[in-house]
């Protein structure tokens, strides 16, 4: 009901702009020029102010069209910005965690790791102590699209 007002409205006063510059533009001082003239720039105006309404009338549905898509845009937009916000409240929580050492992290911890099983992670716990993170791969504890999961969320200190 709103939204319909306000279209409502917006079609009012750009007919009213649009009638006060054609206006302006055909007026004439009282005064100047004969009856005639006078008489024809009346018509022209009254032309002008028929022609106003006119364009008007045909405009209406395409602007109230245009307000219902730009109110269902705003909505999908609203929604996405909803959307967008909880994708980032996730991704901050997830990097509020420390990297898991991998000299230092229980079975459970590593358990929490993508991908991880629980003979991956005694593996990892009886090869212990690591140099760097990359040994996973390099002593043959885990395949190179296991470590691929895990790399960012591992350290080894």
């Amino acid at each position: 009901m709103r939204k319909g007002a306000t279209n409502i409205c917006l079609v009012f006063i750009l007919t009213a702009i649009l009638a006060l510059c054609l206006e302006g533009c055909n007026w004439t001082r009282i005064g100047q020029g004969s009856t005639a003239a006078q008489d024809d720039q009346r018509q022209r105006d009254e032309k002008t102010r028929d022609d106003v309404a006119n364009a008007t009338e045909r405009l209406k549905p395409a602007i109230e069209s245009a307000g219902r898509k730009l109110g269902e845009a705003t909505e999908k937009a609203g929604e996405e910005a909803r959307a967008a916000a909880e994708g980032v409240k996730e991704g901050w929580g997830r990097g509020a965690h420390a990297p898991v050492d991998l000299n230092s992290a229980s079975e459970k911890e590593l358990l929490e790791l993508p991908g991880i099983t629980g003979p991956m992670a005694r593996r990892i716990i009886h090869a212990r102590p690591y140099q760097d993170k990359h040994d996973l791969v390099s002593r043959g504890i885990l395949s190179h699209s296991s470590y691929s999961k895990i790399q960012d969320q591992i350290a080894a200190n």
